[in-house]
């Protein structure tokens, strides 16, 4: 198994340890301690710089910006008290399904 596989988990548990947590002692703290207002603002800064990495940035900025998606996004989960477990079960719920039937499915 690739050490790499867990990381998002990991990530996670981490950002969760930070919730309570003086805001001047990390970022994570920070943003949870400014809410959910701040936070939506940088996923949605993040998905933007994901989106012009994408278009004309370099594979390594594009690795950068989706890596920071990916943090900020589990900074929302976490401000909801969503488990980043919820987002992999859906992940797996769709796995081996034809994303045209599954969005279909969804209209019914």
């Amino acid at each position: 198994m690739n050490s790499n596989q867990h990381i998002l988990d990991e990530l996670y548990q981490v950002i969760l340890s930070r919730k309570g947590a003086s805001p001047d002692s990390s970022y994570t703290a920070s943003l949870l301690h400014k809410g959910l207002d701040k936070i939506l603002k940088k996923v949605g800064e993040e998905a933007t710089e994901v989106v012009i990495a994408g278009k004309g940035g370099t594979d390594a900025e594009l690795v950068y910006e989706t890596a920071d998606l990916l943090y900020h996004s589990l900074v929302l989960l976490a401000a909801r008290d969503i488990p980043a477990d919820a987002v992999w079960s859906e992940l797996q719920r769709r796995f081996g399904t034809s994303g045209i039937a599954e969005k279909a499915a969804r209209k019914e």
